[in-house]
């Protein structure tokens, strides 16, 4: 006997005994559903660790990918043009009827010469007028939807900003081209051009402003594509910014500008630099809007308001034409200009990631 007066070897009052197999019956073990439930939960950190590192290198494997496809398609060109494509503007396919030359042992026309300099500058300035002019209406219209207006109006207003983001750029193109260039050139142009003295150093922004086809129509055509990536950030942005240090400031006399200039822009600064890193990467590489506005046509414009063009537009507008090269040496060349673009995005970004990493950093010591 135990000493709760059960018998010996018995199990104790409540817990149950092994349930009894009749004769003939074998025990059954789990089903396959319940297998394969098992097996999931046994090796799910696993999973999800292996699709994380798989998720985490599939766009640097696209990236080394598309780079290395068009290093080895411009490696002709690279061999002949060398580093004087980077410098020079002339941009002469020479004769496709005529005979074919060599040289380092790579076949071109004769006559052919390349150079990439009016494209890479006018990336650049399209992209540059871009953000100048988008940063400011952008954080401007999200600090308005977000802190100045009612809710049920700042919600309606940040969706139709946030429609911007889906129209095509063909149809912000077409609408520059037929509608807001020939409107600037006409009525703001002009006057903007009498703004500024007739001295060499303002000369830039000084008369003929054209017909509306040129350098600072394609940065304000760019500024309204880029304007909703970087509101629909900074608005999210300033909706988690906690109330109590806004309040806590409001509270000792601060303005609402003085709110907004010590408080929420240094709480949300590399968020909205990160925005505008989007938003540039937009303005980089946008082809058929800029293709429209700006004229197409290879030169360093001489005004802020003379036709020329980019990186992305010349290999659009230029591909038909450079397929008809037998030798295949005018393909290589738009493709070292699109490698030439790929650098430019990347040291971009990397620049961009330098000043969110310092701002992140003066952020928290700040606070």
């Amino acid at each position: 006997m135990a000493s709760d007066g059960t018998p010996a070897g018995a199990l104790p009052a409540g817990v149950p005994g092994p349930i009894p197999v009749l004769p003939g019956q074998a025990l059954r073990g789990p089903g396959p559903w319940r297998r394969i439930v098992d097996f999931s939960r046994a090796h799910e950190e696993r999973a999800w660790r292996s699709s994380a590192l798989v998720a985490a290198v599939l766009p640097l494997l696209a990236l080394a990918g598309a780079v290395a496809v068009l290093a080895w398609k411009a490696y002709p060109a690279v061999r002949v043009n060398g580093l004087g494509f980077l410098t020079h503007s002339s941009w002469a396919p020479g004769s496709t009827y005529g005979s074919i030359v060599k040289t380092d042992g790579v076949a071109h026309p004769l006559g052919s010469s390349y150079g990439a300099w009016p494209l890479i500058l006018g990336t650049l300035q399209t992209s540059a007028i871009a953000v100048c002019i988008a940063l400011p209406i952008s954080v401007g219209a999200a600090f308005a939807v977000t802190e100045r207006m009612p809710r049920a109006v700042g919600r309606v207003l940040g969706f139709t900003i946030e429609l911007l983001a889906g129209v095509p750029s063909v149809v912000f193109g077409l609408w520059g081209i037929l509608t807001l260039g020939p409107f600037l050139a006409d009525h703001v142009y002009p006057h903007l051009a009498h703004l500024f003295p007739d001295v060499p150093v303002l000369s830039y922004w000084r008369s003929p402003t054209g017909h509306g086809e040129g350098l600072l129509t394609g940065g304000i055509v760019l500024a309204l594509m880029i304007v909703p990536i970087i509101t629909a950030t900074t608005r999210d942005l300033l909706r988690q910014v906690p109330n109590l240090p806004k309040e806590g400031a409001s509270s000792l006399g601060m303005t609402d500008w003085e709110v907004a200039r010590s408080v929420t822009l240094p709480w949300v600064r590399s968020g909205v630099i990160g925005a505008t890193v989007l938003g540039l990467g937009r303005a980089i590489g946008e082809t058929i809007a800029i293709a429209m506005v700006t004229g197409s046509i290879i030169q360093v414009a001489p005004n802020i308001y003379s036709p020329m063009t980019t990186i992305a537009a010349t290999i659009i507008s230029q591909l038909d034409s450079a397929q008809t090269d037998a030798t295949g040496f005018a393909i290589a060349t738009l493709a070292e200009a699109a490698l030439i673009l790929a650098v430019i995005s990347v040291l971009v970004n990397v620049i961009a990631r330098v000043i969110i990493n310092r701002t992140s950093r003066l952020t928290g010591v700040m606070q």
